[in-house]
């Protein structure tokens, strides 16, 4: 089989994006476009992915760090002279290498696996991924010959009226044999109107060498769209969105209102689990079978377990097990490891704390830095005090305890196994576990009180 190389352009600053965040890292439900590119070609059989760098090197670099190689292009003259910068990689090895930009996130791996199957089919020397447009307005055009071989690509400033009226473009992907291309691109001038050096030249070029040129069609035109500024962007996020939410929906989850759903690509959901509509679910999520997510809930990076229910919550980088009840209105903060059957209601804040089997905190509680152990009920308006303020410290809560309405657990303190908080009490010391500690004033009624104030006014 051929060897395969892949070359993705990512060095431009993308001035049009008015941003101060380099282009290419722009999420697209919730990843940065060149990483959507990098993953799509990741699928494919590709020997060697490099990707041209340019302004903020360090931050793609960052996002793809394992996944491609790096060429760095210190000055932006051009897509040609882009690819070039991979010939230290690339330059002296045989087979095929596809040329895709990192600002087009909709490319699919089954389209690139066609175009590079085509390529090599029909023993090409260039193809290009071509699309049918209705409007191709400020598209190059490519003009076939009787065959159905690309006679050239016209610019649409260059093209005639007839050639205007032609409705096949160049989506800027390509396939090149890997020696002729770096063969031609140190034949590539700049030329031009703006001094620089375009990889479309090495197609004239090749065609002046009386190689062939080929063109392989894409049937969806959304997936070669390259996004340049804010309003592309928006487009490539409706278009994702649409795609993601309809893999999800065939693969047997309920989407109340897909169009006010958003979930990012790396999620996975099981079967029978229902989504209601606000919901935000991002990042590196896992989502088991028959749960309940919303309305307007935010979970991100998050595993959830089967048969649970988050309602108008948020959840951040945690663990939520089977068949727990959260919501409305909790706040799952990172690091929270919450077991089987627990409950957190409303108004409920957990935080870096793992709750056990069964456990609840139904309402107006805030947990943090705590170990809380199974059937423990915390009472309403419990409060973990866990900072001192400099440092946090841990609160321990065994098995089984019961802990009263507005206690406040002063840490670092254990209360063990079995124990009674008295409703009201601040604990600072540890409990002993079936034990009942009772930390308040005693009550003192004053009789006639009211009376004898209002005589002396």
């Amino acid at each position: 089989m051929t060897n395969r190389y892949a070359v993705i352009l990512a060095a431009g600053q993308g001035t049009r994006m008015k941003s101060k965040l380099y282009k290419v890292l722009h999420p697209v439900c919730g990843k940065p476009m060149v990483e959507h590119v990098v993953d799509q070609i990741s699928i494919l059989n590709i020997n060697q992915i490099v990707t041209i760098v340019g302004h903020g090197s360090e931050l793609v670099k960052s996002h793809l760090d394992g996944k491609s190689a790096f060429a760095l292009q210190e000055e932006q003259l051009g897509t040609a002279h882009a690819v070039i910068q991979a010939e230290s990689v690339l330059g002296q090895l045989l087979g095929t290498t596809l040329v895709v930009c990192g600002d087009t996130p909709l490319i699919k791996a089954e389209t690139m696996e066609a175009l590079l199957q085509h390529h090599e089919k029909s023993e090409a020397k260039a193809t290009i991924l071509t699309a049918h447009s209705e409007d191709p307005t400020g598209y190059g055009r490519v003009i076939r010959n009787q065959d159905g071989l690309v006679e050239r690509i016209v610019e649409h400033k260059d093209a005639s009226e007839e050639e205007r009226n032609v409705q096949e473009i160049n989506t800027g992907t390509y396939c090149f044999d890997n020696k002729a291309l770096f063969e031609a691109l140190h034949r590539v001038s700049n030329d031009n109107a703006q001094g620089e050096y375009y990889l479309p030249d090495v197609i004239e070029i090749l065609q002046k060498d009386g190689e062939v040129v080929s063109a392989y069609q894409t049937s969806d035109f959304e997936e070669t769209l390259g996004v340049n500024d804010r309003v592309a962007l928006a487009k490539a996020e409706q278009t994702m969105k649409r795609r993601i939410n309809e893999l999800h929906m065939r693969n047997g989850v309920s989407l109340i209102d897909p169009n006010n759903t958003y979930i990012g690509s790396d999620v996975k959901i099981g079967r029978d689990t229902i989504i209601y509509p606000g919901s935000v679910i991002s990042g590196d999520t896992e989502i088991g079978e028959d749960v309940t997510i919303g309305p307007n809930s935010e979970i991100h990076n998050c595993k959830v377990g089967n048969t649970t229910t988050i309602k108008q919550s948020v959840a951040h980088d945690s663990s939520i097990g089977e068949n727990v009840q959260i919501g409305p209105f909790a706040h799952i903060r990172p690091q929270s490891e919450i077991h089987d059957e627990v409950k957190i209601g409303n108004f409920v804040e957990i935080k870096k704390s793992t709750f056990g089997k069964g456990s609840k905190a139904s309402h107006l509680s805030y947990i943090g830095d705590a170990e809380v152990g199974s059937n423990v009920n915390l009472g309403c308006g419990s409060i973990t005090v866990n900072y001192d303020g400099k440092k946090k410290y841990l609160t321990k809560i065994e098995d089984d305890v019961f802990v009263g309405c507005n206690s406040n657990l002063v840490a670092p303190v254990s209360i063990g196994k079995g124990a009674y908080i008295a409703a009201g009490s601040t604990i600072t010391e540890d409990v002993p576990g079936e034990a009942l500690s009772i930390a308040r004033a005693r009550q003192v009624n004053k009789e006639n009180y009211v009376a004898k104030l209002n005589e002396k006014k």
